[in-house]
Order: structure tokens, then C-alpha cells, then sequence
């Protein structure tokens, strides 16, 4: 039994010639002089063939096998045929010698050997037809046997015209029974295409044609379908261009082992520009350039030290735009010069994104490095040798592509993506070097927070700028150079995500951080002697309060900043989940509880203490306030309480945690 992964690569291997089918349906030439019923013939046997290349592609692993077992039994026959009447016709015995391929005569006489050839040929064929087949034992026997009858002609010496004959019967024989084993298999195929119906609309009703899809592109492995066919075709054009370079150099004198550099260049402009003649090509090309994308990807990941899964999605993200870029400029279809060019500018267009999104990839690890103050130099080292690659990468191409070409639209869109990608490592360098020094100092850097959100939003509205810019880059292509509706639609696109959201986003940030300044200004503050009888810290934070301390309208203590970050996810105190906000008079009437339920006192407080006190009351230190210390949750009651994620947790901590360092 073989093996999943050789049965995994035979699969691939037996759906690519139906890729390589459908693409030679859709390169054929058309003849416009045939009239319009050669036209009509034309058009049919194309859907024709295109139909059944499509079945036979989405057919299920187990049918697919059977199919081609088919397909060979019938092809060996035809084979056998073949043979049995070209031996017979065409073939002189007695006046021929017969010499191997490096010019060794192997007899004399090459009659006895030329029939010991063909029998083992045709004994073979003949088993192989019957084996595929899965024929019963006798009659197997007998079409062995109708398949060696022309070669005894041969052996017996029968007349050419009787040994014509009883090669045309054999032939006949063998087709009809080829027939007749299609004619019986008639009823599984019509069983075979209604199961395969009836799944996939079975699964259409349940799952919708998304997950359709979806699941038909895992189970026939179509990106490995896509990558065979397009290596297998380039390397076939590659051996043929290379021969015809080699014959046309031996023709001229010119006898070397290897081409020449002109040569090569030439023949490796001819292959990238036949990589990329028609939509399944560049289909093909997009699955080439998805493989080596992902395993980039990877690397990446593995030398700065990342295991985020989001960070993957580079094998995906590189091959979609690629193929967009190959749909918005026309590509398949321009003259071969002009192809190539557009070709050169997509791949420039495509580095500058991958180079971004490796940024993605690198600024959260770099982020995280500085807020926990990882002081290992073998941590930080691969994280900054890639951040510096991404900052001089994109001058070194903008340098070079100046220096080659001029001004214009395709150049101004590379130059402003490599412009903002330097701005963006700047940005996020810029953050780490703050984070960096707030760990180095190690005391309460209250400013910090604003430091990063200043850093951060300058960073964003360039960014935006760049955008808005960039829309108005493709807007002049699209009207005065190459108007399309896929580069209308992707214009719609990024001005939807890359404008819209963005401003949108930041101005929420914005006004979140405004309000937030606006509700820790309004909370009261204690200082001095009463923030000393606190004997406490900040719950947030887990720091002593040194300098002052906010008080919320549920009567705990927080320290501004602390309190301040929690404000800006939500708003709601850190400790009991009520909202903060500041009721008329709670400043002066209200009794302020702490962390751990002390009481600051107040002129208030002990002249009512005094008054009790003189009266008989009971003790004031007998007196327990409620605080949140008395109230207890559980691990879920804590989760569905609390109205912050874990993410949002987890960025609070890290970012107080380096604060209060």
C-alpha cells in the first residue's frame, strides 16, 4: 500500500494535465475564415474540452485513479494496435541490421532479435491493458493472445497481405472489447457524476458556496496543482529555448558547453514573459511566488523569535496582490516587451508590500522586548538587524529606480510606499528607545504614555497623508493613463480602509484620550499627610503612591497615569466595575474608603466622631467599611464582569508594569 505522501504527490501530479488542458483550450487560435458553422464546431469542442478538464480535475482522489487506469488501459491498447500494424507493414526483416543506439551490431541478422523485441512488448502491453482493466482470467488470456497473433505472422513468414489482414483483425477485436467494457462502465460513470452532483449540492445547501469552494480548493491541493503545472511548463520551454540557442550556436561555429550571458539573459527573459501569457500562468506564478512568500515568511519569524500565528499570513497576503496587480494592469494580455516592463514594476510594487508587512510582523516583537525589558542582547539584536534592513531596503530600491527611470505614476507610488515604510520603522524605533529608557532608569515615568501616543499619532497621520495621496496617484492613472473597473474597485478599497478607517480610528483614539484627561481631572486628589495614612498601593499597578493618588466615586485609590490608561479601553473602576463619574457633592460628603478599606478622616468625619464619641456611641475603630476586598469572584464571575478582553489586560499590565519601573 503506498504511502499518504506518495499517493498526496501522485494526486497533484495526475490533476496538472488537465490544467495544462483547459490552458491550451484558452491559447488556440481561432480561425475567423472557417464560417459560422466551423465557428459553432470551434466553440463547442472548446466548452467540450473544457468541461470535461474541469470534472475531471474536481473529481475525488479515488475516482481520479480509476479514470486514469482507464485512460491508460485504453492508451496501451491503442498502442498495441499501433504496433501490430506498423511491424507488419513496415518493417523488412531480412535486409536491415539492427544496432543499438552507440552504433554496436547485436547480430547480423536482426530478425530473431526484432521478434523477441516485439513479443516482450507486446506480451507486456498486453498485461498491462488486462491488469488495468481488472479483466477475468480467461478472457485475459484470450486478448493476450489476440494482441501476439500478428507477431507470429511475422514469425511463420505469412504473406504481407494476410499479415495486414490479421493485424486488422486483432485490432478490431481489441476495440471491440474496449467498447463493450466503456458500454458496461456507462452506468458507474452516470452513478459516479449523479453522487458527485448530489454532494455538492448537499454541501451548497448546508455550507454555502464560500465553504464550497474552499473546501474543493484544500481537497484537490489546487495551489500545488497550480505550481506543477506552471514549473513543469517553464522547465519544458526552458529545454526547448536552450536547444534551439545550442543548435543555432553550433550552426554559427560557436561549439561550448555552456551559453553564453546574452544568451541566458535572453532565455530567461523569454521564460518570464511565457510565465505570465494567460490567467492560468499567472495563476500559476501567483502559487510560486505563495510558496516562496510563506517560507520567507517563516524565516522571518523564526529569527526574531515570534510564534504569533496572525504573522503567517504572508504566503496568502503576497499571491492575492500579485494576482490583483496582474488583473488591474492587464498583464496576460500586453505585447511580450510591454509585459515584461509591467511585470518588473508589479514585483517592485510587490517587494514594497512585503516589506510592510514584514514591519507588521517585526514592530509587535519589538514592542514587546522594550515593555518588558528584556535585557538579552541575543534577543534584541535579530529584531534591530531587521528593522534596519527594512529602513535601508527601500532607500537602496528608490535610489535605483531614480537613477534608471523617470518621473512617473509608477514611480512616484514605489517612492511613496518606501517613503512611509522608513517612517514607520523611525516611529517604531523611536517607541522603543523610549520604552528602552524608562526600563534603564527604572523609576515612574509619568509622561511616557504621552510620549508614545505623540510619536505614535504623528507616525499615523503621515501615514494617512500617504494614503490620501496615493488615492489621488491612482485616481490620475485611472483617468489618463490605464482606466479599468478592477483599479476602480481597489481604489474604492483603499480609500475605504486605508482613509475612512484610519481617520476614523485615530479621531476615536483621540477624543477616548481627551475624555479620559477630562474624567482624571474631575476625580478628586489626595496628597501629603493624608496619602501617607493610606498605607497602600495602587491596584493597578501594585506602586506605592509617592506623590498623589486619584480617588474614584466607589472609593478606591489609583494612581492618575494608572488610572488613565484603564480609561482609555473603558470606563468602568478597575476594582468594583462601576462607572466612574463624579456625583454633585461626593467630593465633600463622600467617605473615601481605600484598597483595603481605610478610612481617610476629614473635618467632617471626627466632628461626627467627637459628637458619637461624647454620646456613648460605639468605637469608630469598631466600624468596617465595605471595600472591595469584601468582594470576591470567582475566576468566570471576574471574566463576565470584568468588560475588558485579556488582550486589553494584558496591554494595561505591560504598559503600567514599564511605567512603574
Amino acid at each position: 500500500m503506498p504511502s499518504p505522501q506518495a499517493l498526496a504527490v501522485l494526486d497533484v501530479v495526475l490533476r496538472v494535465p488537465c490544467i495544462f488542458i483547459i490552458d491550451a483550450i484558452f491559447n488556440s487560435y481561432h480561425d475567423p475564415g472557417s464560417g459560422l458553422t466551423g465557428a459553432a464546431a470551434q466553440v463547442l469542442i472548446r466548452l467540450l474540452g473544457v468541461l470535461v478538464s474541469g470534472v475531471v480535475l474536481v473529481l475525488s482522489q479515488k475516482a481520479l485513479f480509476k479514470f486514469y487506469m482507464l485512460c491508460f488501459a485504453l492508451l496501451l491498447g491503442a498502442v498495441t494496435v499501433l504496433i501490430n500494424y506498423f511491424a507488419t507493414s513496415h518493417i523488412d526483416f531480412y535486409n536491415a541490421y539492427y544496432t543499438a543506439a552507440l552504433g554496436v551490431k547485436l547480430s547480423p541478422k536482426n530478425g530473431p532479435t526484432l521478434w523477441l523485441g516485439l513479443v516482450m512488448l507486446q506480451l507486456m502491453f498486453g498485461i498491462g491493458y488486462v491488469a488495468l482493466l481488472n479483466v477475468q482470467s480467461v478472457y485475459a488470456a484470450l486478448i493476450v493472445l489476440d494482441i501476439m497473433i500478428p507477431i507470429w505472422g511475422l514469425i511463420i513468414e505469412l504473406p504481407v497481405n494476410v499479415r495486414q489482414l490479421v493485424a486488422v483483425a486483432s485490432g478490431l477485436v481489441l476495440t471491440m472489447h474496449a467498447v463493450m467494457y466503456l458500454t458496461m462502465k456507462l452506468k458507474w460513470f452516470y452513478y459516479s457524476g449523479r453522487y458527485v452532483y448530489l454532494l455538492i449540492r448537499h454541501m451548497y445547501r448546508i455550507y454555502g458556496v464560500q465553504l464550497l469552494v474552499e473546501d474543493t480548493w484544500k481537497r484537490i491541493r489546487f495551489p500545488d496543482v497550480l505550481r506543477v503545472f506552471w514549473l513543469t511548463r517553464l522547465t519544458a520551454q526552458a529545454i526547448i529555448l536552450v536547444y534551439v540557442v545550442k543548435v543555432a550556436g553550433n550552426d554559427e561555429g560557436n561549439q561550448h558547453y555552456f551559453i553564453s550571458w546574452d544568451d541566458f539573459w535572453e532565455v530567461l527573459c523569454n521564460l518570464i514573459i511565457s510565465g505570465c501569457d494567460s490567467t492560468l500562468t499567472v495563476l500559476g506564478m501567483s502559487a510560486v511566488i505563495s510558496s516562496i512568500a510563506h517560507y520567507l515568511g517563516l524565516g522571518i519569524l523564526a529569527f526574531i523569535g515570534s510564534t504569533e500565528e496572525e504573522d503567517k499570513r504572508l504566503g496568502f497576503v503576497a499571491p492575492v496582490l500579485f494576482f490583483v496587480l496582474a488583473l488591474q494592469t492587464g498583464l496576460s494580455g500586453l505585447d511580450p516587451e510591454e509585459r515584461f516592463v509591467r511585470l518588473s514594476r508589479n514585483m517592485c510594487l510587490l517587494l514594497t508590500a512585503i516589506l510592510h508587512f514584514i514591519h507588521g510582523m517585526t514592530d509587535p516583537v519589538l514592542m514587546s522586548l522594550s515593555a518588558s525589558h528584556v535585557s538579552s542582547f541575543r534577543r534584541h539584536f535579530p529584531v534591530l538587524l531587521v528593522s534596519l534592513c527594512l529602513f535601508v531596503l527601500p532607500i537602496l530600491l528608490s535610489f535605483v529606480l531614480w537613477n534608471h527611470y523617470a518621473l512617473n505614476t509608477w514611480l512616484f507610488a514605489v517612492t511613496a510606499f518606501c517613503v512611509e515604510l522608513c517612517l514607520k520603522v523611525m516611529v517604531s524605533l523611536t517607541v522603543y528607545t523610549l520604552f528602552m529608557i524608562d526600563g534603564y532608569y527604572n523609576v515612574l515615568w509619568e509622561k511616557l504614555d504621552d510620549y508614545v501616543y505623540y510619536v505614535r499619532s504623528t507616525g499615523n497621520v503621515i501615514e494617512f497623508i500617504f494614503g490620501v495621496i496615493m488615492f489621488g496617484n491612482g485616481a490620475y492613472t485611472m483617468m489618463f493613463e490605464s482606466g479599468s473597473k478592477i483599479r476602480a474597485c481597489m481604489m474604492c478599497l483603499h480609500a475605504y480602509f486605508n482613509i475612512y478607517l484610519q481617520a476614523k480610528n485615530g479621531w476615536k483614539t483621540f477624543i477616548n484620550r481627551r475624555t479620559a484627561v477630562k474624567k482624571i481631572n474631575s476625580l478628586p486628589e489626595m496628597k501629603g499627610e493624608h496619602l501617607r495614612e493610606i498605607e497602600d498601593v495602587c491596584a493597578i499597578c501594585y506602586q506605592e503612591f509617592t506623590a498623589s493618588a486619584r480617588i474614584t466615586p466607589c472609593h478606591h485609590y489609583f494612581h492618575a497615569l494608572c488610572l488613565r490608561k484603564w480609561l482609555y479601553i473603558q470606563d468602568t473602576c478597575p476594582m468594583c466595575h462601576q462607572k466612574v463619574y463624579i456625583e454633585e457633592g461626593s467630593r465633600e460628603n463622600g467617605i473615601f474608603a481605600n484598597n483595603n478599606g481605610y478610612v481617610a478622616p476629614n473635618e467632617n468625619q471626627r466632628a461626627a466622631v467627637g459628637a458619637e464619641a461624647d454620646a456613648g456611641g460605639p468605637e469608630p475603630d469598631n466600624e468596617l467599611n465595605e471595600d472591595n476586598d469584601s468582594i470576591e469572584y470567582d475566576e468566570e464571575e471576574w471574566g463576565t464582569q470584568n468588560g475588558s478582553t485579556a488582550v486589553e489586560e494584558e496591554y494595561i499590565n505591560d504598559d503600567t508594569d514599564s511605567s512603574g519601573e
